[in-house]
């Protein structure tokens, strides 16, 4: 017998770039492959979001890196993969005309190694039905492109602004936590010409090996994501919505949210929407729960919508952002 998908409660709907999205749930990139992966999961529907980021896309296919790739850590995980994909060729032209774009927004995200192939790519995905393209500057599981781009906000404006030339799409910039100042990665990606950003995305790490002595991971280093990073993230998007805000470029907020509370913490912090990606791995049914806990939120606290919660945080009057805390 088939479950029944209730479509999102009315009151959660928001929108970002001009585009509506029915829940503020966007599913994270690398998580649900090319947007196909949960729906084959009973009781998940593509409805109960409001968009999906696509798997990150070379211009030619990649193997991704040797194994392991994947590796769990207390409250958290590894990952390594290396942007496995089968290039953007075969990606807008056999995997997008095989998915419903009627069931919710879906977000190509673009990477490469120089500016050159970004350009391409993101030029490929403007003429093809993609919804907005989301621009991955700041991949730390691979060994050149992502981590430099990522992290030095010069090339990282210049990723962005090249990417603008191509494309009248929504541009998203994925930022880097690893950088030294991601408030100032920001606001040149803004000067640049994105519409939105995605703060943030995984923290490097590694795992070794006792017995062995060597790395867990064949590609040494991966991306850790998980509840494990939720702090971090929290006060990303804290920082970078000092920026954004008065500019009105909308975030997606990520990192470590596993139910409606760690939503709704990311919204009052800043986030118009948020990113959700390891915890499907625990919960494939997770979205649901999240939607009605934000709906439920807002019908007690006589909150009329998403948007009006966005960015609430009270911060006292005595707040002192940028202090030293660690003594």
């Amino acid at each position: 017998m088939t479950t029944a998908i209730e479509n999102c409660p009315e009151n959660i709907a928001t929108s970002l770039c001009g585009l509506r999205l029915d829940s503020p749930i966007v599913l994270l990139s690398g998580c649900v492959g090319f947007g196909e992966e949960y729906t084959r999961v009973e009781g998940f529907s593509n409805r109960q979001v409001g968009a999906v980021v696509l798997k990150g896309t070379t211009l030619e296919p990649r193997p991704g890196n040797a194994p392991h790739r994947v590796y769990e850590t207390p409250m958290g995980m590894l990952n390594a993969i290396g942007l496995q994909n089968p290039g953007t060729h075969k990606v807008v032209t056999q995997i997008l005309p095989s998915l419903d774009f009627s069931e919710t927004r879906f977000i190509a995200n673009v990477c490469g190694s120089i500016i050159e192939d970004y350009v391409e790519v993101t030029r490929l995905f403007d003429d093809s039905p993609i919804d907005a393209i989301e621009i991955n500057i700041s991949c730390p599981n691979v060994k050149e492109g992502g981590v430099a781009f990522g992290n030095v906000p010069d090339m990282a404006a210049r990723v962005v602004e090249a990417c603008r030339k191509v494309t009248s799409k929504p541009l998203i910039t994925k930022l880097s936590p690893n950088q030294t100042d991601i408030a100032e990665g920001a606001r040149r990606c803004i000067e640049a010409g994105s519409d939105a950003l995605s703060v943030i995305n995984t923290v490097m790490g590694m795992a070794i090996d006792a017995e062995s002595r060597k790395p867990v991971l064949g590609n040494v280093q991966g991306g850790l994501s998980g509840p494990a990073i939720k702090p971090i993230a929290l006060l990303k998007v804290h920082q970078v919505r000092q920026v954004a805000a008065p500019h009105g470029i909308p975030i997606i907020g990520q990192g470590g949210i596993m139910t409606a509370k760690d939503a709704l913490e990311f919204i009052i912090a800043g986030a118009d929407t948020v990113g959700v990606g390891t915890a499907l791995f625990y919960d494939p049914l997770l979205c649901k729960k999240i939607n009605q806990g934000i709906s439920d939120y807002l019908t007690r606290h006589k909150i009329e919508n998403v948007a009006d919660l966005v960015g609430t945080l009270d911060l006292g009057k005595d707040a002192e952002l940028g202090a030293c805390y660690s003594c």
